[in-house]
Parts: structure tokens; sequence; C-alpha cells
């Protein structure tokens, strides 16, 4: 026989999921109705003006995929590539890299901007690559890169990438709802997030948004969207129209908790969040510093609410970061690719957003005796 379901209670400062409000967890508790209820069309439709809010656009094109993040970066890219398309695509991390190859599944002509990882992509990078790319279907790059902290500049990115006739695509996965992110005053063409980070609802969907550019490029299509389940032309009928076409069934009980936890960002107000991250964000850079860890990426590219740092000297990350989690209940991250093993990646994000969060995962490293300070 199995026992009941019963895991331990964690403090979650890792890059995700983060800590969920309570209020979250008791709407996911709220009684099942059928996907196509009239009642659950009234809450998508306020879903959906809650993620128009958040990403500050009018897009008509605002949904949410039934699926996480990487399933809306792949929304994106298959809806708005098509063979022979040019592309490019920027990679500073793991998701740049993962977009590549979307792009290259869709059968796109892929140019890569590759910089080094914890650095961000600059105006000069882009006029390059337009020089070898003069008309791209598409540029795509990372708002806020969760494989090193590095929070990308965007708007002289898309003036450019539009004065070419091309799109601008951007993955705000670690972004939304934690740093500032305008949607329509940037420019971005096609966005796409997750929830389980800044927003503190549980992993599993993945907000997108396309502009009126994106929706004629989708219209002006000449072949099949790749994947069925994330065509937008047959999802679009279930998420907007005076008649909703069943397309798949949503997930009820996730779709409740994101409700609840749009509600409380916009009762905390957008700009409000936006502070209380980079508040928090230096409180935990002055302690981290003061027990000798080092920043990645250079202080004007910093991402707030995901902190990538080096450990002192003399510290075995997996070990230190294992004793958090079993001794202290601390998540922590731990490095991804070339920087797997050296360094960590500490989120504050969303409700695990507190200086109480910093104090407690300052005060346990304090307290471990396998822990040498720098």
């Amino acid at each position: 026989m199995y026992n009941e379901l019963n895991t331990s209670t964690r403090i979650l400062m890792g890059p995700g999921p983060s800590d969920a409000h309570p209020r979250v967890l008791k709407a996911m508790s709220t009684p099942l109705i059928g996907h196509l209820d009239p009642e659950f069309v009234t809450i998508m439709d306020e879903v959906k003006t809650m993620v128009q809010d958040t990403f500050i656009t009018k897009n008509h094109l605002t949904f949410v995929v039934s699926a996480p993040g990487s399933a809306g970066m792949e929304t994106c890219l298959v809806n708005l590539l098509e063979p022979g398309d040019d592309a490019i695509i920027c990679i500073n991390g793991v998701f740049g890299g993962r977009m590549a190859d979307i792009a290259e599944r869709c059968g796109a002509n892929v140019y890569k901007i590759e910089k080094e990882w914890g650095t961000v992509v600059t105006p000069e990078d882009v006029k390059k690559a337009l020089e070898k790319c003069p008309k791209p279907k598409l540029l795509a790059l990372v708002h806020a890169e969760t494989s090193t902290g590095a929070l990308q500049p965007l708007k002289e990115i898309s003036d450019l990438v539009h004065n070419a006739g091309g799109l601008l695509m951007v993955d705000a996965v670690t972004s939304y709802c934690g740093v500032e992110l305008k949607v329509d005053e940037w420019g971005v063409d096609a966005i796409y997030t997750g929830t389980q980070k800044c927003l503190s609802a549980p992993p599993g969907l993945s907000p997108v948004s396309f502009s009126d550019r994106a929706v004629k490029a989708l219209e002006n299509r000449k072949t099949k969207v790749q994947s069925w389940f994330l065509d937008l032309s047959l999802v679009k009928n279930y998420w907007g129209g005076a008649k909703r076409a069943y397309h798949h069934t949503a997930p009820v009980s996730s779709v409740y908790a994101l409700r609840e936890s749009l509600r409380i960002v916009l009762e905390e107000g957008l700009e409000n969040r936006w502070k209380r991250h980079q508040e928090v964000h230096q409180v935990l850079k002055s302690k981290l510093e003061a027990l000798g860890f080092k920043y990645l990426v250079e202080e004007p590219y910093r991402l707030p609410n995901l902190n990538s740092v080096f450990l002192p000297e003399g510290n075995d990350e997996g070990l230190i970061r294992s004793k958090l989690l079993n001794e202290y209940n601390i998540e922590v991250g731990g490095g991804l690719g070339a920087f797997a093993g050296k360094i960590w990646r500490v989120g504050i994000m969303g409700e695990s957003c507190t200086l109480n969060h910093v104090n407690m995962l300052v005060s346990a490293l304090e307290d471990m005796k396998e822990f040498k300070k720098g």
C-alpha cells in the first residue's frame, strides 16, 4: 500500500517554483466544473484580461497555454516560423539555446548571436547580425536568462528589429511580474512566460501574447503549423470569440490558481511588486557579499529576483546546498551548463521575495559548520 502524500514543507529560494500564497493553494481546492461550463468561460475571460494587464498590453491574442513555459516558447516559434524563414536567435544561456533548437526544427534558417554566459546582447551585436540576415522573420531573445541571472535590455533592440521588418519575440519566464516589463511600449510582438516564478502560481501553465503584427504573420502562413496542439488558428477559438470551440480540456484547478495569483499581483500593483523585488535583492546582495559570495553578472544587467553567485573559496557547493535542503528545508538552485557545480542560483521571486526569506537563508549559512565565509 502507498502512504498518504506528505511532502516536506520547503522554503523555495531556487530558480522556481517559488512559494505559493495560501490563497492560491486554497483556490486549487475549489470544486471542479467543466472546461466549457459558462462559469469557467467567465473565469477564462477574467484570466485573459488580468494577463493583458500584467503584460501591460492590449493585444487581443492573449491567452494561457495549457502547459509550462517551454510550451509557451514552442507556441511562439512554431506559429511564427515556417520552413525557409530567416530567424535571428540570441543565445547567452540555456534558454536561448533551446529557442535556436526549436527554430531549427521548424525548418528556419537560424542566425545565432552567441554571447558569453552571464553577459547580455547589445544593439551592436544585433546590427552585426542584421548585416548577415537583413530581413529576419523574427529575432528572439531571453529577457531574464534563468541560467545566469542576466537581465536583457529590450527597447533599442526592438527598434532595430522592427526597422528591419522583423518581429521581436521575448522569453519572459523569469521576469514577468518581478521586474519592469511593458509589452506594448517596448514593441514586443510575441511573448511567453511561466506561472511558477514571480507570479507564484503552481507550474504548468504559460501565458502568451501576440501583437497585431504577429497575428498578421500567422494569417499569412503558407504551411500548416507543425504542432496540432499549439496551433493558434485552433486554440485561439477556445480562449476567445462569442462561441468557444472545444480544443482541449483545460487544467481547471491550475487556472483557478492562476486567477488567484493574478488577483494578488494586481492588488499589490505591478510597480510596487517590481520595487519590492529590487529592495529585497539589495538586502540579499549586501548579506551574501558580506559572507564572501560574488555575483556572476555585472550590476547594470543583474536580475534582482534570480541571483547567480559564486560561493566563497573552499566551499563544496553541492554539499552546502544539500545540507540547506535536508537540514534547514531551504532550496537554492545549482548552476546549469558551463556553470554546473560552480554557482548558486538564489531566487527571491513572488511570495519568496521577503526579508524573512533572506534572513532564513543567511542565518542557516552562518549556523552551518561546513560553510566557510570568504
